[in-house]
């Protein structure tokens, strides 16, 4: 089937692409040239790391070294090492993370601007935005974070920030790499890649296999794991390098699938203190199954080494179905599966049938098939000018675009007994009659922002500009043909204008200064007078250079005067997704980053280290109460579940040019997990945990290279979350060696 899947794309991608083409201007004044470096780079937001810290905001640049080093198939653990980013925790293997940016809710990274190759990757981002397909890393060639001020050009979302995840790039010349990695719980990896340029052509086809067996546990060793496959190919045609004008057009097909043994239900304290890896028997036949096509084009033309305009067409298609425990019936009382994990005692008949310990008559559970099929296609096109003054530089950024997503929910609910800790099916649901609907968005986005630099200081002013009309047809759940008979139609429109400005001011190579403030702002919800989230966003920064010692830090505020929050299951809501207003909300923190090389002077060995902390404070301004399960009723002063006070991350390395050891250590504060003040409930609270990985490289040849993964090397147990439903863990130890060929 891989191989047929490998053949397919092949044959889907003979039309021919093009990679854009960089050019370098010689300038008298260094510094002036350096920023000119990428800004014509394509589908990315910086291009390196120079840019990042140079940019006037927060920004993080994840390289293709750094992600080589960490050695990770799981974005929460490459994202953690960044300050400013909050990761909660769901399956241990990072299928679908919860990322929050500068205190944004994490549910589903619902409220940052993910992209892939400079486009919104998320499935509906504007409709829908719970992204429940996330890119895997670990066929990325780089990660970029932006955080903070002058966020304009990056949106809907821009409260928070954006992540643009890097995929690997058309080579140079002939190369590729051929990976393999094999551990524990079965887990095994098989990644390859191949790719030429020439004159006028160039090419890049890479294949990604990630399974395993899973870590918990269910009643005849039944697996709890996963098995994911990714096929990219990219081709592209370019002109000469010596003509006058320089063209290219790149074309990208990507296709994944998906099928994961996972669940939404977890467990009781009682039981989690007993084997936090257990599963209860009526999670059984909980399994996510889902496909994902990606379709981008990409043309760049350079009129001057001045002028740039590259235009982006895409299309993304999802399709998945979520079949899981959704509810228990005992004595004619429906209960969820929340409510039951919760509150065991209150429901002792419920929970038995949840564990199997009493067998369960007919239609007593029901496992919900949550099917879904979302699109998000558009066209986006960026001009850039840039120009020269006497000790001046000068860039004009325009970008267009124009976007539709939406949400196709038809889904059902079949009912199953227990016997003998077997579910078996009783009742059989018809497609369309728990949900039969359709979300959607209109959205045309533009902005401009204007770059000028005198001497050491640089300001970036800017405005975005959002249009979008949101949509929902309501068929009904009795007309599974949707004939229009019960149909039933709401609209919302949103008009908006985002402004923000930055500077960056450079006292010398070793000191500067940067920061500014903007307006962030997320898109509301279909229902007719329903307001936006808005905000007005405030950092200040240092980036230094002391004895070797390099640094950054950052003081943020962010000012909602509306924050949403969306009715998620992902959270322990009812999974209505509909949107709600939660009023003022003041989020204020600190990121410090620090970087060392205790070895600078040595010709052979680097010793790096690096030290990441991350201070957040929420606070509720208002009261109100809600449906949502983390928030719930909420009063002023109350603080944001899901966002630790404390994150710390540390990491030492030896380097050699024939081996390298990395240990990286995470500390992650307690969080509540409902909204609240003064200390945290024991059944409202996720306790602080530590995790050590260690990751190692030794280079066997040039080409070939050995690799080891440990996770978790002390095999600390401890809890990641409590939602959807009850107490998950973390990934137990876990040790994964392979083998890496490179030519």
């Amino acid at each position: 089937m891989k191989t047929k899947f490998l053949f397919f794309i092949l044959l889907i991608t003979s039309s021919v692409i093009a990679q854009n083409t960089n050019n370098s201007v010689t300038n008298s004044t260094d510094s002036i040239q350096k920023l000119e470096e990428v800004l014509i780079k394509t589908n990315v937001i910086f291009g390196n790391k120079y840019m990042a810290k140079n940019r006037t905001g927060s920004a993080y640049y994840i390289s293709p070294a750094e992600l080589k080093k960490l050695g990770y198939t799981d974005i929460n653990r490459v994202l953690k090492t960044v300050p400013g980013v909050t990761i909660v925790e769901e399956d241990g293997f990072g299928l679908r993370p919860n990322i929050s940016l500068r205190g944004t809710s994490p549910e589903r990274s619902a409220k940052i601007s993910l992209m892939e190759d400079g486009v919104l990757i998320a499935p509906a981002p504007y409709s829908a935005s719970a992204a429940y397909y996330f890119p895997s890393v670990a066929r990325m060639e780089a990660v970029e974070i932006l955080k903070g001020s002058s966020q304009v050009q990056y949106g809907p979302f821009t409260s928070g920030g954006a992540i643009n995840m890097v995929s690997t790039q058309i080579p140079d010349h002939f190369s590729g790499r051929i990976k393999a990695s094999y551990g524990s719980f079965n887990s095994g990896q098989v990644y390859a890649s191949v790719g030429d340029s020439n004159k006028n052509f160039g090419y890049n086809v890479e294949y990604l296999n990630f399974n395993s067996d899973g870590f918990k546990n269910l009643l005849n060793d039944a697996n709890t794991g996963f098995d994911k496959n990714d096929v990219v190919a990219k081709f592209r045609l370019n002109t000469d390098k010596e003509a006058k004008t320089q063209q290219s057009f790149e074309t990208k097909f990507q296709f994944a699938d998906e099928v994961s043994n996972e669940t939404y239900l977890g467990l009781t304290d009682t039981d989690f203190n007993n084997n936090p890896f257990d599963r209860y028997t009526s999670s059984q036949e909980d399994q996510m199954t889902n496909e994902h096509i990606q379709l981008l084009l990409t043309h760049n033309i350079e009129f001057s080494k001045n002028f740039a305009i590259t235009t982006n067409g895409y299309f993304n298609r999802f399709e998945r179905n979520w079949y899981k425990l959704n509810d228990i019936t005992a004595n004619s009382d429906k209960e969820s599966i929340a409510n039951i994990v919760t509150n065991p005692d209150l429901y002792p008949t419920h929970f038995n049938y949840m564990t199997g310990v009493e067998n369960a008559p007919a239609d007593a559970l029901t496992v919900k098939a949550n099917n879904r099929k979302y699109i998000s296609k558009g066209v986006q096109t960026k001009l850039d000018y840039h120009f020269y003054g006497e000790n001046t530089f000068h860039d004009i950024e325009l970008g267009l675009r124009y976007h539709y997503d939406e949400e196709d929910r038809f889904q059902w609910k079949d009912y199953y007994s227990i016997v003998d800790n077997t579910m078996q099916l009783t009742t059989k649901g018809i497609p369309g009659t728990d949900a039969n609907r359709i979300s959607s968005a209109k959205a045309f986005a533009s902005y401009i922002m204007y770059k000028f630099k005198y001497k050491n200081l640089t300001l970036t002013p800017g405005l975005r500009y959002e249009n979008i009309v949101l949509q929902r047809e309501n068929y009904g759940t009795s007309d599974v043909s949707r004939t229009g008979s019960d149909l039933s139609v709401r609209k919302n429109k949103v008009d908006i204008f985002i402004p923000g400005i930055g500077f960056n001011y450079k006292f010398n190579n070793n000191y500067s200064v940067f920061g500014g403030v903007h307006k962030g702002f997320s898109p509301p919800g279909n229902e007719d007078g329903q307001k936006p989230e808005e905000s007005i966003n405030y950092e200040l920064g240092a980036r230094f250079n002391f004895k070797g010692i390099q640094g950054e830090v950052v003081a943020f505020y962010n000012d909602y005067s509306n924050l949403l929050g969306s009715d998620l299951a992902a959270s322990g809501g009812t999974g209505s997704l509909d949107v709600f207003n939660a009023g003022e909300v003041a989020v204020k923190g600190l990121e410090v980053l620090l970087n060392y090389d205790a070895l600078q002077n040595s010709s052979n060995f680097s010793l790096p280290l690096t030290v990441g902390y991350t201070y957040t404070d929420t606070k509720f301004l208002n009261s109100f109460g809600s449906d949502d399960g983390i928030w719930g009723t909420v009063s002023e002063g109350d603080e944001i579940p899901y966002i630790a006070k404390h994150q710390l991350n540390a990491s030492i390395g030896l380097e050699h040019k024939k081996y390298s050891i990395n240990l990286n250590g995470r500390y992650n504060g307690a969080f509540r997990t409902v909204s609240g003040t003064g200390s945290i409930p024991d059944s409202q609270k996720v306790e602080s945990a530590i995790v050590l990985d260690l990751a190692g490289r030794y280079h066997i040849t040039s080409k070939l290279s050995a690799t080891t993964n440990i996770i978790n090397l002390l095999d600390n147990e401890y809890a990641v979350s409590r939602v959807p439903a009850g107490l998950r863990p973390g990934h137990p130890f876990g040790i994964y060696a392979g083998l890496e060929f490179q030519f």
